[in-house]
């Protein structure tokens, strides 16, 4: 089973003021104990939301395309990983790790 673990920052999260060597070096710890365990499929970072477009399928298939994120929220995922494991109780193990190395709440789901 795969698992979806997203790391959640603020909406005016800033990675150069928020981000130190410390966390980088937890972050890399986390990384190399996932791939260690054989566990870790993909890891992706993201950009801030303000690089983010939002792609609406609208009346006559038309597309319309804005800026920014497509919900307004004060959070949205900053990172994530995609983890294969057996059941949800060691994604949450997992999940745990991730929210400790990256200060951040982290959301644990499973794909179909």
């Amino acid at each position: 089973m795969q698992y979806l673990v997203a790391i959640h920052h603020r909406t005016n999260y800033d990675p150069s003021v928020e981000e130190d060597d410390a966390m980088a070096r937890d972050i890399d710890a986390v990384n190399d104990a996932m791939v260690a365990a054989g566990i870790r499929v993909f890891v992706g970072g993201l950009k801030s939301i303000r690089e983010a477009r939002s792609v609406i399928l609208g009346a006559d298939d038309e597309f319309i395309i804005t800026d920014g994120p497509y919900l307004e929220t004060k959070e949205h995922i900053g990172g994530f990983w995609v983890l294969e494991l057996p059941n949800m109780e060691e994604a949450t193990e997992w999940g745990r790790k991730a929210a400790k190395a990256c200060r951040a709440p982290v959301e644990v789901r499973p794909f179909h």
